[in-house]
């Protein structure tokens, strides 16, 4: 998944650009608005997060022709602390406001936020896009079939509960299927070597989960 970080203080965007890296996206950094603007027609960015102040065009302008032109989500960082500046980015399309200083930490699960509702479900580095059909584990796309999507989508969606062996079998093959449990725990097993051990979790005699604690 592929980040843009358009920051004109370097520091902050250097420490940005390693927690975003350790979570797997694909990070790429602009210092003025007209280099992020390059970068967003260069790349398939699937988020975009502005500073307000910045040189050559600032955020305000920058996420205005974004919005414009796609359906990119944007985060605006920010020094001002006037009520009215959070509405102005808002009313120009910036889909979420987030003051300085702040928490890297909070910032990610901000991002994490706007990408879930925009067709993106994370855990750990791997994160799951229904409406493109794919997998990524760190950035890279696993090349997942269409039961390993449907297995980790249903999984994601149910982030915090175990979802049994019959859910999953009726939701991914149907209420008519007559197959073995087998052919489930065959996929799963699949599934894990592809997105890494310790995401997906075995209840014996109920079913699976997933493991959203950091590690």
């Amino acid at each position: 998944m592929k980040i843009l970080i358009a920051e004109d203080n370097r520091e902050l965007c250097r420490v940005l650009k390693s927690y975003f890296m350790k979570e797997g996206y694909t990070v790429f950094t602009a210092f003025n608005g007209k280099e992020a603007l390059d970068i967003f027609y260069s790349e398939e960015i699937d988020i975009v997060i502005l500073d307000w102040m910045m040189p050559v065009l600032n955020g305000i302008s920058v996420c205005k022709e974004i919005k414009s032109n796609s359906d990119v989500k944007v985060l605006i960082l920010t020094a001002k602390s006037q009520a009215d500046d959070e509405l102005t980015a808002l009313n120009i399309g910036a889909d979420e406001y987030v003051r300085k200083p702040f928490d890297p930490r909070v910032l990610i699960a901000r991002v994490n936020k706007l990408l879930s509702t925009n067709g993106w479900l994370t855990v750990k580095d791997v994160k799951l896009n229904m409406k493109k059909g794919k997998i990524f584990r760190d950035g890279e796309d696993i090349n997942a079939t269409n039961m390993e999507l449907k297995l980790l989508h249903i999984l994601l969606s149910n982030k915090g509960y175990i979802v049994s062996r019959e859910q999953l079998l009726d939701k991914v093959w149907g209420y008519d299927y007559e197959g073995s449990h087998r052919t489930l725990d065959t996929h799963i097993r699949r599934l894990r070597e592809k997105i890494g051990n310790g995401i997906i979790i075995t209840h014996r005699g109920m079913g699976y989960s997933i493991n959203a604690e950091k590690q």
